[in-house]
């Protein structure tokens, strides 16, 4: 195990993941996997009038690393709409593919998963929850930009 990556914050997010389960009638649903590790995380999403996240599920079966994405993610998507979440998703993208900054604002805490940066075979498995969660809202809003 590298202990600079699975370190204490990391493992303890993938051990306090919110809004596991499902939603009843969901606006928007999408699922991404890793083909690498199998990695799967599947994502379900009620809009309010705004196009904001007014309720979310997610289904994770993923890594230590995608655990904790997820847990970031179910902390803080109520209330974002697409363009913070997709600005979330390209921030963390750049963060552990070209070591960029972390993202700002309510997802600032993906900073937590930065040496993810140094392991390129656990990029994909860290990015599923946000790459779901935009696909689902963009499923939402019928809308594919």
């Amino acid at each position: 195990m590298d202990h600079d990556l699975y370190n204490t914050a990391i493992l303890t997010l993938a051990a306090g993941i919110p809004h596991l389960g499902t939603l009843n009638n969901p606006d928007g649903v999408a699922e991404k996997s890793a083909r690498l590790c199998g990695s799967k995380v599947g994502v379900q999403v009620h809009l309010d009038d705004q196009g904001r996240v007014s309720d979310f599920a997610q289904e994770v079966k993923a890594c230590a690393l995608g655990q904790a994405a997820s847990a970031i993610l179910g902390q803080n998507v109520i209330g974002a709409d697409l363009d913070e979440l997709t600005a979330a998703r390209d921030g963390f993208r750049a963060m552990v593919k070209e070591g960029a900054p972390p993202p700002k604002g309510r997802f600032a805490d993906l900073s937590t998963l930065a040496a993810v940066k140094d392991y390129p075979q656990r990029h994909q498995s860290a990015l599923l929850p946000f790459e779901a969660v935009v696909d689902a809202v963009k499923a939402a809003l019928g809308t594919s930009r």
